[in-house]
């Protein structure tokens, strides 16, 4: 393993921060807590959580998969850094977003806490030595796609994942 690029390294470690911070405010309240819901159709604490992993999960999926072709990928530039800021801006504000059909597709039933803190630990994991494997000169390839927004680098996708985490986390907040 190649050490860590100082940039994907810092977008990491703000990612598993959060993760580490919510997991260890949960942990104070009963499991029962977890399943409710403020409306039938609205999702429970269990199911934002499971929705995170499975996302991220697919996520690493699919940058396995186009890092297999990283040297015929083109690398990411103002257009791209003007829709990561876009994309940001949107993932702050309190519209509800549909999650993508490959997503909810995808996504499990909930599992007790102390389960998906492990699954997402060793996905993080996964997720890290994945990093570490890409080349310097790769760190600024598209590798990365966006349902909406279209093809980020590995940076940007990091940035991505966090907004995308940030923005569920006042529904858990409002849920609790």
């Amino acid at each position: 393993m190649i050490p860590l690029n100082t940039k994907l390294q810092y977008r990491f470690d703000q990612l598993e921060e959060d993760r580490i911070r919510l997991l260890d405010a949960l942990s104070k309240y009963p499991e029962t807590r977890f399943d409710y819901k403020s409306e039938p159709t609205r999702w429970s604490i269990n199911q934002i959580l499971i929705h995170l992993l499975t996302s991220e999960q697919l996520t690493l999926a699919y940058l396995k998969k186009k890092s297999l072709g990283i040297n015929q990928l083109r690398n990411s530039g103002p257009i791209e850094s003007v829709k990561i800021t876009l994309l940001t801006i949107f993932q702050r504000m309190p519209f509800k977003f549909k999650a993508p059909t490959l997503v909810a597709q995808h996504t499990p039933n909930p599992v007790p806490l102390r389960d998906l803190a492990e699954r997402w630990s060793l996905s993080r994991i996964e997720l890290k030595q994945f990093l570490e494997s890409i080349h310097a000169n790769n760190v600024h390839k598209l590798i990365f796609k966006h349902p909406v927004a279209g093809r980020f680098d590995a940076v940007q996708c990091l940035i991505f994942m966090r907004e995308h985490f940030r923005h569920h986390v006042p529904q858990i907040n409002r849920l609790l």
